[in-house]
């Protein structure tokens, strides 16, 4: 990654939260320790942040505390191919008329483009999901209240009194931080506290990843194995990984990419 794009990552993270440690951005890089120190260093010189100990915090202390992980516009051009072969794997599972929930993330988010022809009534927390579907398609959007975290582009609320609870959805569409045995796996516990909502709201639970996502882990679990009923991936997805979730007794569906796409069509 750039010099510049880890500077835009970290001034970022450290405005979105209080403080932000050396491990975090590391891991929102995916960077080494020294490069993030440097880094740090570089940007408390231009007096962009402050350096403290085992990390670095804003100047000003944001008003709003952010969620973990890397901002939508990072994430998005992260594993693209893939991400639009498994969205549109996704989209082929609905019907038209179907209520359905769609999480805020870059994998969901390439569904728009499939759902373009569709019509469904769909719930989702991610703005740039509810903008592409009301510009772009005869789809019927919703949005949930609660505050809005510029950086991933969703819009969260811990209380129990939202709209959600009012709405039935025939399947939820989702990504995740990682998967592993343990179940699936998030950053943030308002992620996690959000998205628990929206799950109990579905009959069917549709897991979004690619296929690096079967190697991150996290603290924080949002539910095990057994909640999930399919996983959608790409052809990168290992047999070890393949054959925890058939032990689960979780569909899972290949998205072909790239070439083994144009080889069908030929």
């Amino acid at each position: 990654m750039h010099e510049t794009e880890r500077h835009r990552i970290i001034l970022s993270a450290v405005q979105e939260r209080p403080l932000v440690t050396v491990a975090e951005l590391v891991a929102l890089t995916e960077t080494s320790e020294a490069t993030i120190r440097r880094d740090i260093a570089a940007l408390d010189q231009k007096k962009r942040l402050r350096r403290v100990r085992g990390g670095a915090e804003a100047l000003t202390p944001p008003n709003l505390p952010g969620l973990a992980g890397r901002p939508f516009s990072v994430n998005q051009a992260m594993n693209s191919e893939a991400k639009q072969a498994i969205a549109k794997e996704a989209v082929a599972l609905c019907e038209d008329g179907e209520p359905i929930i769609i999480n805020g993330g870059t994998t969901t988010f390439q569904m728009v483009h499939p759902l373009a022809n569709r019509r469904l009534q769909v719930l989702t927390n991610s703005f740039p999901i509810a903008e592409h579907l009301l510009r772009h398609s005869k789809n019927t959007v919703m949005l949930p209240g609660g505050a809005i975290y510029r950086e991933q582009n969703i819009v969260l609320s811990p209380f129990d009194n939202d709209m959600t609870r009012h709405f039935y959805a025939r399947r939820m569409f989702m990504g995740a931080q990682g998967l592993g045995p343990i179940g699936l796996m998030e950053s943030d516990p308002l992620l996690i506290q959000a998205e628990e909502k929206l799950i109990g709201q579905a009959d069917e639970l549709v897991v979004l990843v690619d296929s690096t996502k079967f190697h991150n882990r996290s603290s924080l679990v949002l539910c095990p194995l057994e909640r999930i009923d399919i996983v959608i991936t790409d052809e990168g997805i290992t047999d070890r990984a393949a054959s925890m979730l058939e032990a689960a007794d979780i569909r899972l569906i290949v998205a072909p990419t790239g070439a083994a796409q144009k080889s069908d069509a030929g």
